[in-house]
């Protein structure tokens, strides 16, 4: 597991222990030109760099795909998290936020409370709104929920209802999924978040989550998304049971998929949390795994516009350290997350926006406000 004790440390020594890195990766030389060349990888090249590159020679490639994308820029924006409701008909393995219809600790946020919330959110930018599949929630509200909060605050970013949550609405309304997103499209959504996707393999599918959509369904409704003019964001839950050349499929799908529609906006790596879950058993990813991934993810996913170190799973310190290994967008302010804290039993603080600021710019980054 890697430990960094002294930041300002790491960031004198860097180019010594890079030095040393680029000299052990010898034999992946020719892969690493492509890297900086931004030329796609074939799977092999990509499954060699992630299981045999060493940690700081590929946050290196990384940092240099992500500086040639975005230069010095580090991007953040000021929001709020809503997760509208914890009840839910399915049973993921990996989540602890969860509650089973009917079961004690269910909740529900009515359109009103949500309103007060944003209210209470000076410089709100962002909306970020994303819950459990409900039973007795009508499709209604979803759709009234964009609704108020549109005509509320004209100004914001709605980023809601994961792909997942889209194929719900489509159920229960018996709607097409394309439907459903003009109507959301109508009421005022802009986005939508990335979760749901987990890893695009019906073997961990199957062992994990059996009664969530399925790859192809979670792929064709970002497709129908991006096909509408909505960009979507997209996931990875890694740490758990799955193997590198899952992560590598996984990431190759997405580089593939966003070839076609150009539609995904930000891919978010996300680390398994194992408390409060049927998979507590499991230790979770180490920081070393975690870097290693991000870093891979913003060499695989070139075509991508941003990678988030998304500061509510891995830490601040951590996602801070992420920033040097290819994560460009450091997420947000969030002010509350339930999702997290229902797993680890404890509330997210937030990060004022000045306090994201001073985290960029000790790693000689520029904030940029998105």
């Amino acid at each position: 597991m890697l430990v960094i004790e002294n930041f300002s440390t790491l960031k004198e020594d860097k180019s010594l222990i890079l030095e040393e890195a680029f000299k052990k990766n010898r034999n992946l030389e020719k892969i690493a030109e492509k890297v900086l060349n931004l030329e796609p990888l074939d799977f092999d090249s990509a499954l060699r760099l992630y299981k045999g590159g060493d940690l700081f020679f590929l946050g290196e490639l990384a940092n240099k795909v992500k500086e040639k994308i975005h230069g010095k820029n580090y991007y953040y924006t000021i929001n709020r998290h809503i997760n509208y409701t914890n009840i839910c008909a399915i049973d993921c393995k990996f989540c602890g936020y969860h509650k089973r219809p009917g079961e004690e600790g269910g909740y529900t946020l009515k359109i009103d409370e949500i309103l007060e919330k944003l209210k209470a959110t000076p410089g709100l930018r962002e909306v970020h709104i994303v819950g459990g599949l409900n039973p007795k929630l009508p499709y209604e509200y979803y759709i009234e929920l964009v609704r108020r909060i549109r005509s509320t605050f004209p100004e914001i970013h709605i980023r809601a209802y994961t792909c997942v949550e889209i194929d719900w609405l489509s159920r229960i309304s018996g709607k097409s999924v394309e439907e459903v997103l003009k109507e959301l499209k109508s009421a005022g959504l802009n986005s939508i978040p990335g979760g749901g996707a987990e890893v695009f393999s019906e073997r961990i599918r199957a062992e994990l989550y059996p009664t969530k959509i399925s790859s192809e369904r979670w792929i064709e409704i970002a497709k129908t998304a991006h096909k509408l003019g909505i960009p979507t964001n997209a996931t990875l839950l890694f740490g758990h049971i799955e193997t590198d050349e899952e992560i590598i499929e996984h990431l190759f799908k997405l580089r593939e998929i966003q070839e076609n529609t150009k539609g995904f906006y930000c891919f978010i790596p996300l680390a398994f949390i194992p408390e409060n879950n049927k998979l507590s058993y499991l230790p979770g990813p180490s920081a070393e795994k975690i870097l290693k991934t991000i870093a891979i993810s913003r060499i695989i996913l070139n075509n991508f516009p941003h990678i988030k170190a998304y500061w509510v799973f891995l830490g601040i310190g951590l996602s801070q350290v992420a920033l040097l290994w290819g994560a460009d967008h450091f997420h947000g302010t969030v002010i509350e997350e339930k999702i997290s804290e229902a797993m680890r039993g404890e509330p997210v603080i937030k990060l004022p926006p000045y306090e994201i600021e001073k985290l960029i710019r000790e790693i000689g980054g520029e904030p940029v406000l998105v």
